[in-house]
């Protein structure tokens, strides 16, 4: 129970429906503007109104190590992470999972919008929430196929909309609240200053895709694909066509040269790409069938489900071959593979593949 909404109703529904319900609070970070206490608080209120049970776990120094120390890592390799991925593999579906599981639980749910349903021959799936647009499987793609029936998501086959109304018909004091956003457990922060504040500076020079240098950026770190702000430069540039053209915003970022400290940037056209590598995925339920087309892939969180081709080699790395470019592919950024509505599995983009 994170004190939003979502794990409310959850556990409202759950008590209604005759399981026997224990609240747990997972407090994993504390630092100035974090709203972990009143969170807390919120996640107890709901818990005594409800009647059950309430717990508080500690969670804040595996956090710190598994899931901040690699933020930074990640940005400071001139990758970008997906830190709620790794929140939900290490913290809420490893060690609360591991907690419960030892404590004799039978399940453990949480308010993500996804669905876990049960195929003919007893084998559960993880699939895409009904609300498409709050579907979080995305973020669930780390779960292994052995946790998936002691997981309950009750209020995956509900919108958003209907999780609201339902906490108002049960009076529930979130009721109202905001969805919360940013990172998982930190909340809303301003991320430029989180890597400053622990990466510092280390300026450099903003070179275009024929190498000549066009001005400067304040650290690679602070940057990810696609992006069209924070840097500055000057003159003109030399487009991929060879042609002169005098820098007209916007100004996209479309690679890193970690090794010279270059930022690499091009325009918009230059941003797009159908095809790239996922290193070492994690497959739910065994390795996929290469042959088939039917997959889909969605690059971002809230992106668009792209139909691809999906093709493995003898190194651990699958190609994905998108039926359309698509924009923005960051190293480190989560490709997470669909069949129909079932979750496959998926990985972090490692490096662009040739066409």
């Amino acid at each position: 129970m994170s004190g939003g909404v979502d794990s409310s109703v959850s556990a409202a529904l759950l008590q209604q429906q005759g399981y026997v319900v224990i609240g747990v609070f997972l407090e994993c970070w504390r630092a100035p503007g974090c709203r972990a206490e009143e969170d807390r608080k919120d996640a107890l209120a709901v818990a005594l109104q409800l009647g059950i049970p309430f717990e508080v776990l500690d969670f804040k120094q595996q956090y710190k190590e598994k899931i901040v120390e690699h933020f930074f890592s990640e940005y400071k390799a001139g990758r970008t992470p997906n830190p709620d991925v790794l929140c939900n593999k290490e913290i809420k579906f490893g060690l609360f999972y591991d907690w419960a599981m030892e404590h004799g639980f039978d399940e453990i749910a949480t308010g993500h919008y996804a669905r876990i349903e049960k195929g003919k021959n007893g084998t559960s799936h993880l699939l895409r929430g009904v609300d498409e647009k709050k579907d979080q499987s995305y973020f669930l793609y780390l779960l292994r196929e052995e946790q998936l029936p002691h997981i309950l998501f009750p209020i995956g086959t509900m919108k958003k909309t209907e999780v609201r109304k339902k906490a108002g018909e049960l009076n529930l004091p979130v009721a109202q609240k905001p969805d919360s956003q940013g990172i998982c457990f930190i909340g809303e922060i301003n991320v430029h200053q989180f890597l400053k504040d622990r990466l510092g500076e280390n300026p450099g020079e903003v070179v275009n895709t024929a190498g000549e240098v066009i001005g400067e950026h304040k650290g690679l770190w602070f940057y990810t694909i696609g992006q069209r702000h924070g840097f500055t430069v000057k003159g003109k540039i030399r487009s991929s066509h060879n042609e002169w053209k005098h820098i007209i915003p916007p100004f996209y970022v479309i690679g890193k040269d970690i090794k010279h400290n270059h930022l690499v940037v091009g325009f918009g056209g230059e941003t797009f790409a159908r095809t790239f590598v996922i290193s070492d995925p994690h497959w739910i339920h065994g390795t996929p069938d290469d042959h088939a087309h039917q997959y889909t892939a969605r690059i971002r969180h809230g992106g668009k489900l792209l139909h691809m081709a999906l093709s493995g080699d003898h190194n651990g790395a699958w190609r994905i071959v998108l039926d359309e470019s698509a924009q923005g592919l960051a190293e480190g950024q989560s490709a997470v593979i669909y069949d129909g509505e079932i979750c496959v599995g998926g990985g972090a983009i490692s490096m662009p593949a040739a066409e």
